[in-house]
């Protein structure tokens, strides 16, 4: 059975506990992480941990926080007060931590969903998406990560131009695939507003909303919005239960781009946002 599940945020008993409940085989199924595996919950080395001992039967996106993570051991930003990720940066086997978590996806299209961390722009296709997304990675892998790494941040260019090159196209494609929950009518990216739906900037819609999405009518799969929640549509699936924040952890059985049961399980551990 495959399963898709939503922002982890190193929160590994809940993990735990979810895969007890769908009773999870490594043998038999697959599951799908749909990006921010570590920082903010208690134990973000034992949730790196427990998916690299998964092997082939995880794939695991990259989320906005695990980014950071890549960032901050690369020297190109300061831990946030709020982190919780002291313990993979001092651990012993750190290197190899670091290798495992930049050779990730950051998109994912099997089982007839096409899944990313937080969203795409609504000129991209399914391909399109694939196709940038690999070009992150591809940046991630190779011995220019340092310099990625500092300059990954920023909230330019918003709008996203087939003539953008260099740092500037993959600082776009990582805005729009770990940030962006908003856009305007040409697909400019708001990086202000953290409400749910119905708090979008005048002029702004939801990024599956916005109007002649290219991807409208291939099942997506997402997290990142916590104060959306669980949100299921035709083609569309939200799974950022707010785990980290006292919420849930939620898991979707998936087959051939249809949803065919919904599991969550309570988070013991709840975070102050901040």
């Amino acid at each position: 059975m495959n399963y898709l599940i939503g922002d982890l945020q190193g929160c590994c008993d809940a993990l735990k506990r979810l895969l007890d409940k769908i009773d999870f085989s490594p043998s038999r199924d697959h599951i799908y992480l749909l990006g921010d595996l570590v920082n903010r919950g208690p134990s973000s080395l034992a949730t790196l941990r427990l998916l690299i001992a998964l092997g082939d039967s995880a794939t695991c996106l990259l989320g906005n926080h695990d980014l950071h993570l890549l960032a901050i051991a690369h020297g190109a930003k300061k831990p946030h007060r709020n982190d919780t990720l002291l313990d993979i940066l001092d651990a012993p086997d750190r290197d190899a931590l670091l290798h495992w978590l930049r050779h990730r996806r950051m998109a994912c299209h099997e089982q007839g969903w096409l899944m990313v961390h937080a969203g795409v722009l609504p000129q991209w296709t399914a391909e399109q998406t694939m196709a940038l997304a690999g070009e992150v990675e591809a940046m991630l892998r190779g011995p220019g990560l340092a310099d990625f790494v500092q300059q990954m941040y920023g909230d330019e260019p918003a709008l996203w131009s087939e003539g953008l090159s260099g740092m500037a196209r993959l600082r776009c494609i990582v805005n729009a695939l770990t940030r962006v929950r908003f856009v305007g009518a040409g697909g400019q990216m708001d990086f202000k507003t953290k409400d749910g739906a119905d708090g979008a900037p005048p002029g702004f819609h939801p990024w599956f909303d916005a109007p002649g999405r290219r991807t409208a009518e291939v099942p997506m799969a997402f997290g990142h919005w916590s104060t959306l929640g669980l949100l299921q549509r035709p083609h569309l699936l939200a799974l950022d239960t707010g785990c980290v924040w006292g919420g849930r952890l939620s898991a979707a059985r998936v087959e051939r781009g249809e949803v065919l049961e919904l599991i969550s399980v309570k988070c013991k551990q709840a975070q102050k946002p901040g």
